[in-house]
C-alpha cells in the first residue's frame, strides 16, 4: 500500500474506498480497510448503501468484528449481524467491553440474543446477563466490570508490582478503586498518587473518598454527574456499596450524543437510530405512523375551520388572514417549548421551580401578546383599511399567545409525570392547540364582531 494513502485526511480515503468499490477492484478496498481505525470503517459502512456493505463487511479483518460493531448504529449494526455465522457473530461479542455487548445484545431479536448468549462462554454469559437485568437507560446498563480492586493493608510497592506483571490496564483508567473484604467500595487511588508516591506509602493513606453511581440510576443523571463533576471515570455500586463495576467518559460522550440525536429526531417523529441508508419500503413503514398522527392534528384544525364555514364565505379576507395567529403561536409555544425540555434533560427544572417557571412563561406570552397584538393589528388596519379587523386579529393574537406560553411551559412536566417522551409527542400536541386556539380565536371573535 502506497504511503500516500496512508497521509490522507479520513475523508479522502472514503472517497478513494467508494471509487475502488465502484471500479469493483476488492483487493485495493481491502488494503485500504487495513489502513483506516474500527471508527472509520464504521462511518464507512453507515455512509454505504445496503448492498455496498455486503461487499466492505467480508474485505474486514474479522479481528476488527467487535471494535466496528461498537462503533455503528443500531439499524445499521443489525443489519451487518444478520448477514453473519453465528460462530463470526458469538466471536465478535465475546471481545466487546460489557457495556457494548450488553447494549448490542438488548437491540437484537429475544430469540437472537437467547440463541447467542447460550453459545458464550460462563463469563461472557454472565457478565451479559447482569448487565440486561439492569434495564435500558440505567447505569448498571451502561458500566464496565473491568475494574482493578486494590485492598487497603498493603502499600504503593505491592500496587505498582502487581501492574507491572498484570501488563495492560482496562481502558481510560484513571483510578484504582480499594474495596474491604466484602468487596464494599471504601474510595479511591489515583493512578497519578500511585505513581508519585513513595513505595513503602500504604494504601490506605492516599484513599480519597468517591462519589459512587447507584447501579439503577438513569444514565442521563449519570451524564449530568460527569458533566457537573468532570470526571473520567466512576464508580457503581449497589444498595449495598458493593463495587460492580465502572463508568468511564466515553460510555458518557456516547450518551450525551444520543440523548441530542433522540431530542432533535423525535421532533421529527424518527428513530433515532434509524439507518439513513435504509430501503425505501423500511423507511416509509416507519415514518407513515408520525404522518398519521399529523394528518389527524391537521384535521382537528380543519374541523375547527369547519365550524364557521359561514363566516368565511361571507368574509373571504378571513381566509387569507386564517394562517397568521396560528403560525405565531406555533413558533411562540415551540420556544417555550424547547427551553423547558433543555431545562429538565439538564435537571435545572425540578417541582421546586416549575410553578414559577411556568408562571415566567406565561408572562412572556402576555408581553409578547401585547407586542405582536399591536403591531398586527397596525398592518391589517392599514393593509385592509379596516380598523374592526386588525382589532379582531390582535385580539385573537393575544389569546394565542398566551395560551402558546401556558402550554409550551406546562406540556413537558405534565408528559413527564405520565411517561411520554415530551421530546417524541411534545411538539405535535402543541402545535394541536396554538391551531386550534387560534383558528377559534380569530374565526370565532370575527363572528361576533363582523358579521
Amino acid at each position: 500500500m502506497p504511503e500516500t494513502f496512508k497521509t490522507k485526511s479520513t475523508k479522502s480515503q472514503l472517497h478513494a474506498i467508494d471509487d475502488a468499490l465502484a471500479d469493483d477492484n476488492t483487493g485495493l478496498v481491502k488494503d485500504m480497510l487495513q489502513q483506516l481505525q474500527p471508527c472509520d470503517i464504521a462511518l464507512l459502512l453507515e455512509s454505504s448503501r445496503s448492498r455496498s456493505r455486503l461487499i466492505l463487511w467480508p474485505l474486514i479483518e474479522p479481528d476488527l468484528y467487535s471494535d466496528v460493531l461498537e462503533e455503528l448504529s443500531e439499524d445499521v449494526r443489525n443489519g451487518i449481524i444478520d448477514t453473519m455465522l453465528p460462530e463470526k457473530i458469538t466471536d465478535a461479542l465475546e471481545e466487546m467491553d460489557t457495556d457494548d455487548l450488553v447494549e448490542t445484545l438488548s437491540t437484537l431479536p429475544e430469540s437472537v440474543s437467547q440463541d447467542l448468549l447460550a453459545t458464550m462462554d460462563e463469563q461472557d454469559r454472565q457478565r451479559a446477563e447482569l448487565g440486561l437485568s439492569y434495564g435500558e437507560e440505567t447505569a448498571g446498563f451502561i458500566m464496565n466490570t473491568d475494574t482493578i480492586t486494590l485492598r487497603h493493608k498493603i502499600n504503593v510497592d505491592v500496587i505498582l508490582r502487581y501492574l507491572r506483571l498484570k501488563g495492560d490496564m482496562p481502558e481510560h483508567t484513571d483510578t484504582l478503586y480499594v474495596v474491604d473484604s466484602e468487596d464494599k467500595l471504601m474510595g479511591g487511588v489515583a493512578i497519578t498518587r500511585l505513581i508519585t508516591a513513595a513505595p513503602d506509602t500504604p494504601v490506605e493513606s492516599l484513599i480519597k473518598d468517591s462519589i459512587s453511581i447507584p447501579v439503577d440510576m438513569e444514565d442521563g443523571e449519570v451524564a449530568n454527574l460527569f458533566e457537573r463533576y468532570n470526571w473520567l471515570s466512576a464508580p457503581v455500586v449497589d444498595k449495598n456499596n458493593h463495587l460492580l463495576g465502572r463508568i468511564t467518559i466515553d460510555d458518557v460522550v456516547d450518551i450525551i450524543r444520543e440523548d441530542a440525536e433522540h431530542s432533535m429526531m423525535s421532533m421529527a417523529g424518527l428513530d433515532d437510530e434509524e439507518d439513513t441508508f435504509a430501503p425505501v419500503v423500511k423507511s416509509t413503514q416507519r415514518r407513515s405512523l408520525w404522518l398519521g398522527v399529523n394528518l389527524f392534528t391537521a384535521l382537528m384544525a380543519a374541523a375547527v375551520s369547519d365550524l364557521f364555514e359561514t363566516t368565511l364565505s361571507e368574509l373571504a379576507v378571513l381566509a387569507i388572514l386564517n394562517t397568521i395567529v396560528p403560525s405565531m403561536g406555533g413558533a411562540a409555544g415551540n420556544q417555550t417549548l424547547t427551553l423547558v425540555i433543555r431545562g429538565m434533560a439538564l435537571g435545572h427544572v425540578t417541582a421546586r421551580n416549575a410553578r414559577w417557571l411556568i408562571s415566567k412563561e406565561l408572562a412572556i406570552g402576555i408581553l409578547n401578546g401585547i407586542i405582536w397584538s399591536v403591531l398586527i393589528a397596525t398592518v391589517i388596519a392599514l393593509w385592509k383599511q379596516d380598523f374592526m379587523l386588525g382589532a379582531v386579529i390582535a385580539f385573537a393574537m393575544m389569546i394565542n399567545m398566551v395560551a402558546a406560553g401556558l402550554a409550551g411551559a406546562s406540556l413537558p412536566m405534565i408528559m413527564r409525570k405520565l411517561n411520554i417522551d415530551p421530546a417524541l409527542a411534545g411538539s405535535v400536541i402543541l402545535t394541536t392547540i396554538t391551531d386550534v386556539v387560534g383558528i377559534f380565536a380569530f374565526l370565532g371573535t370575527a363572528t361576533w364582531l363582523l358579521l
